[in-house]
């Protein structure tokens, strides 16, 4: 259970922030997927309130990341905020990103995996992995396993369950499971355990001509982050401790591709549509509410834990993707 049980849907990433300011104060922070009019930019913005040592962004477009930078400066001129580009499509980029943060600070007490991207046609990473599934999922996966060490380093000086991992997730996970025997979305025949939720609308349900799948594909990388939540969870013991995360409809640039019928039926998903400060509140609570130094719960909507799909709390299945993960970063991920 989480401190604030009045929080909800409408609540400020500031509000929360100024909550748990002790818990900001003097920490280094670091955002990934910043870009203005977004999640990023609400959860930078709010953790800048509040006077981290170090408040690291990270995003693939250096003009969009120095735009927020310089609206922090101008909020917030005494937070040390530094830049990294990241392309989490390209695995050398992002050795290149984690090098470049282990030469900012020699610990980070923060980490928000927040980038993330939905396409309408097939695209695939540098390393030939479809790049939804890639890009959400494997590349977070890769940054978390090359900047670990900071975060022991972290925990080494907190107290247990301080330091966090927080990834965003979305509801959207509950429209497909992960699809082992077709990861790369080419609507090869899957067993059952695999298939998507039936019936889907008809803009979720759209196969293209080369049988890729954009909304299932999408749907699987955020399942994606749950389980890789999950499996932290499961075999962290050094002080560490992961979150996922709903947002919530928020109001951004995420579906920039998307057509009038695919923003027709993902607007009628969402009763309520946040601006992106209200979109980083839960963000913050994950990353920072001293009643989760325990878990209690895996997945948080609205500031406040909230169940996820079946699929995506079983021990199994999160083995079976960290497995595969690593086989696709050609790596061990060893959590000692």
């Amino acid at each position: 259970m989480t401190s604030n049980s009045e929080w909800g849907e409408k609540t400020s990433g500031l509000e929360v922030a100024r909550a748990y300011a002790q818990h900001i104060e003097g920490r280094n922070v670091l955002i990934t997927g910043v870009a203005p009019v977004g999640v990023g930019e609400g959860t930078a913005v709010a953790f800048a309130s509040q006077k981290p040592a170090t408040l690291i962004l990270v995003s693939r477009t250096k003009e969009k990341l120095d735009s927020v930078a310089s609206q922090i400066h101008k909020l917030y001129p005494e937070v040390n905020v530094r830049v990294v580009t990241i392309d989490l499509a390209s695995q050398a980029s992002i050795r290149k990103a984690a090098a470049e943060v282990s030469g900012i600070i020699s610990r980070l007490d923060i980490l928000v995996n927040n980038a993330g991207a939905t396409y309408n046609s097939r695209r695939w990473t540098a390393e030939g992995i479809e790049i939804q599934f890639g890009a959400n999922h494997i590349g977070p996966f890769l940054f978390t396993k090359l900047i670990y060490p900071l975060l022991k380093e972290a925990a080494r000086h907190s107290p247990a369950g301080a330091t966090r991992i927080v990834n965003v997730s979305s509801h959207g996970h509950r429209l497909s499971p992960i699809r082992f025997h077709d990861y790369n979305i080419e609507n090869k025949e899957v067993p059952d355990e695999e298939k998507p939720f039936s019936p889907l609308p008809p803009a979720f349900g759209r196969i293209q001509d080369d049988g890729y799948m954009p909304t299932i594909a999408y749907a699987q990388s955020k399942t994606a982050n749950i389980l890789f939540t999950l499996y932290l969870q499961d075999h962290l013991e050094n002080g560490i401790t992961s979150y996922a995360v709903h947002p919530g409809g928020v109001e951004s640039q995420l579906g920039r591709e998307h057509d009038d019928e695919m923003a027709d039926t993902i607007a009628k998903t969402s009763s309520f549509w946040k601006n992106c400060d209200q979109g980083a509140s839960t963000t913050l609570v994950a990353a920072l509410d001293p009643a989760l130094n325990t878990p209690g719960g895996l997945y948080l909507s609205d500031c406040q834990f909230f169940p996820c799909a079946d699929f995506a709390r079983d021990p199994t299945a999160a083995e079976r993707l960290w497995n595969l993960s690593e086989d696709l970063i050609k790596e061990k991920f060893i959590l000692e």
